[in-house]
């Protein structure tokens, strides 16, 4: 599929997909014979995974490491998985951090709701 077309998918704008295949996070965008991109499902499970990954806060940097990791083959899967893990544990914590925060204010909201402002 075209950029176009594509970028409606993914729900990213095509200055974002060209961007990313600037800096390497989407290889190997295969091109029809105009020379315009031709997009697969391949690379939509991918910049779907990408932007999981940016969605869950995993800087743009660590990204690039696990797209560089994922080029270089099945020897980097472990490497690829500590990654990851090292990410999940990073989410936990701000997880943990944002129930906190969110106690707090729930706590608040109900001392307005018992009319006992302080």
């Amino acid at each position: 599929m075209n950029i176009k077309e594509f970028s409606k998918l993914a729900r990213l704008s095509p200055y974002t997909l060209r961007y990313y295949e600037k800096i390497g996070l989407l290889q190997h965008v295969r091109r029809n014979s105009s020379g315009h991109r031709d997009y697969t499902n391949k690379d939509m499970q991918w910049v779907q995974f990408v932007t999981r990954l940016k969605d869950t806060g995993m800087p743009l940097a660590e990204i690039q490491e696990y797209a560089t990791l994922r080029e270089r083959g099945t020897s980097t899967v472990l490497a690829r998985q500590t990654l990851l893990e090292q990410h999940k544990d990073n989410l936990k914590a701000h997880i943990e951090l944002q129930q906190q925060h969110l106690a707090v204010l729930e706590d608040k909201i109900n001392l307005y709701k018992a009319n006992k402002v302080s």
